[in-house]
């Protein structure tokens, strides 16, 4: 054991010390967030997860946010929302200007060319990101301004009523960081649409996306930067995240103009506990200051208990998210639509909502939210639970118990297939596990066999790129600037590492999404989405499940600590400690 050395310090350089190390406690406190399982990565031009999203808000930073107190599109890098015009080809417009005092990190400014290089890099045809990819196929090029370095402008190949938000909403990557021997400089946006496929042998096109597809850009805190508060500096996986506040931070000049300027914990420390019961304790036991997505149960627990209401605040806004079992309508098993139907009735939504969320759920018909009433459908019914309904569908699609052995069987491709099926689910979310065997158990009764599976969150996300489980539990995260169904639901996305994954190709359904896309009058754009939610419907491709309320806990003595109906409920960076 080391011999502890003790020095004599004068006075007034003890009192200096100690000042110091009272200014340093309180520069470094920080925030401790929980979270289920690590975000997918921190890579913002691939990434799908909302997870990861929510944690790249603090690091990346787009023209245009959606304002987590008034659900506006508000300036984040940009000086105002857009201004919309058109080329003299008719073409639709999209006008931004970057503040001045945007900044990166060596304290070169923002500027209309970081813009044109974060849409090159999405565009690059060996960057994983098709499921990104489509959410831009409506830009075709973008104009620079020599005479003005912060002026951009995007020009749309067509009219897209989310083309504003699309836009503004892309997470500005800085050149100089992601790009530093200029591999994309040469290429226009205009090649990289059109011979993108082409382009994918150009040995500076590979080595751009080798670069960008490795795991240092996606983990390594030396590797990532961004033009947000926050830099991330330590990453243990499965354990924490450790986020912190730049101390220089061009966004302090803009303090106060909207949520995505307030930046006041010096650091934001995100702790991935996967089983919810030790977070739950964790909380109580003060390692946690904000904990969200609590388990219905102990939420109401916690709530009741007169000690924890004395050190918490509690708020359950709505969540703007869908939750639904996913059906691989390419499997051999699930492609026919009475059988889907037939799964549909066996799923005892109500059931769940009681039994798993304690009443704190509302179920849904479709894929859009209920508080949209311009869009959303509330004539179509949900598929009532209903297991005769469902072995009259299975029998008259084929499906018999021919020998006995208490589960359906079919002949597909000239063999009898007995109805095995596996319903996986992210291994961490144990409401998730509920509602499998829930309907697990609600299966076999009718004779279908199935198998659930706990995926770790990472592989549960790698697995559904590969498009073929063949039933999964999921949520969608919707806007409330209105969704663009293309991602998730056209049969272009169906392919490679496309969103679709259940694979849904309709071609009636991809001409209303289309149509949908660039349909600007509102009231047009209803009956199309409503048209939508009836071919979905009928066709069953999933199993719509319901909208949960959110549940947060927040430890008191926070200022500006206020829930949102945006994802994750919170803006963690707005969080300031009141003074004592």
């Amino acid at each position: 054991m080391k011999q502890k050395r003790f020095i004599r310090i004068p006075a007034l350089l003890l009192f200096i010390l100690l000042f110091d190390s009272c200014q340093q406690t309180k520069k470094e406190e920080r925030i401790r967030v929980w979270q289920l399982s690590d975000p997918e990565m921190l890579q913002p031009i691939i990434t799908t997860d909302q997870n990861a999203d929510n944690i790249l808000l603090n690091i990346f930073q787009p023209l245009l946010g959606i304002d987590y107190k008034t659900l506006e599109l508000v300036p984040v890098l940009a000086e105002k929302r857009a201004e919309i015009g058109k080329t003299d080809k008719g073409e639709m417009l999209l006008t931004f200007r970057i503040r001045k005092e945007a900044k990166w990190d060596n304290g070169s400014p923002v500027t209309a060319k970081d813009v044109e290089f974060t849409v090159k890099a999405m565009l690059n045809p060996e960057v994983h990101n098709p499921g990104l990819k489509s959410t831009i196929d409506f830009i075709s090029d973008i104009r620079l301004y020599p005479e003005d370095p912060q002026k951009v402008s995007f020009v749309c190949n067509s009219v897209y009523f989310l083309s504003e938000s699309a836009c503004g909403n892309l997470f500005i990557l800085p050149e100089y960081f992601y790009d530093p021997h200029g591999l994309m400089r040469n290429f226009t946006i205009h090649q990289l649409i059109t011979d993108g496929s082409k382009l994918s042998t150009d040995a500076r096109i590979k080595e751009f996306a080798a670069d960008m597809n490795s795991e240092k850009r996606m983990r390594d805190s030396h590797s990532i930067s961004g033009s947000g508060a926050y830099q991330p500096v330590e990453w243990q996986s499965n354990r924490y995240l450790i986020l912190k506040r730049k101390k220089q931070f061009w966004g302090d000049a803009c303090s106060g103009q909207n949520s995505y300027f307030d930046a006041f914990p010096q650091e934001i420390e995100y702790k991935t506990i996967s089983d919810q019961g030790a977070a739950v304790a964790a909380l109580k036991a003060g390692n946690l200051d904000v904990m969200y997505a609590i388990k219905p149960k102990d939420f109401i627990s916690i709530k009741e208990n007169s000690s924890l209401n004395s050190l918490f605040s509690f708020y359950t806004p709505p969540m703007l998210a869908c939750y639904y079992i996913g059906i691989n309508n390419h499997s051999k098993l699930l492609s026919s639509v009475k059988t889907r139907q037939a799964i549909a009735h066996l799923t005892d939504v109500n059931k769940m909502i009681q039994a798993v969320y304690y009443g704190l759920a509302k179920p849904l018909s479709g894929p859009l939210h209920p508080s949209d009433k311009n869009d959303y459908d509330s004539t179509i019914a949900a598929y009532a639970f209903d297991t005769k309904e469902a072995k009259k569908l299975l029998a008259e699609d084929g499906w018999m118990d021919t020998d006995g052995d208490g589960v359906l069987d079919k002949v597909i491709d000239g063999e009898r297939t007995p109805f095995h099926i596996r319903l996986s689910f992210s291994a961490e979310n144990d409401l998730r596990k509920s509602i499998a065997l829930l309907f697990q158990e609600d299966a076999r009764k009718v004779g279908i066999d199935v198998s659930v599976e706990g995926q770790e969150w990472n592989t549960f996300i790698a697995n559904l790129k590969k498009h073929n489980e063949d039933l999964f539990i999921n949520a969608l995260t919707l806007s409330p600037l209105g969704d663009d169904m293309k991602q998730i639901w056209h049969s272009s996305s169906a392919t490679g590492d496309g969103d679709n994954y259940v694979n849904f190709c309709n071609p009636v359904c991809d001409s209303v999404i289309d149509a949908i896309r660039v349909e600007l009058d509102a009231s047009k754009r209803a009956t199309l989405y409503k048209k939508f939610q009836s071919i979905i419907h009928d066709e069953a491709p999933s199993v719509f499940l319901f909208t949960p309320t959110e549940r947060i806990a927040i430890r008191k003595g926070f200022d500006n600590a206020e829930a949102s109906v945006l994802s994750p409920g919170f803006w963690v960076a707005g969080f300031r400690k009141s003074d004592p």
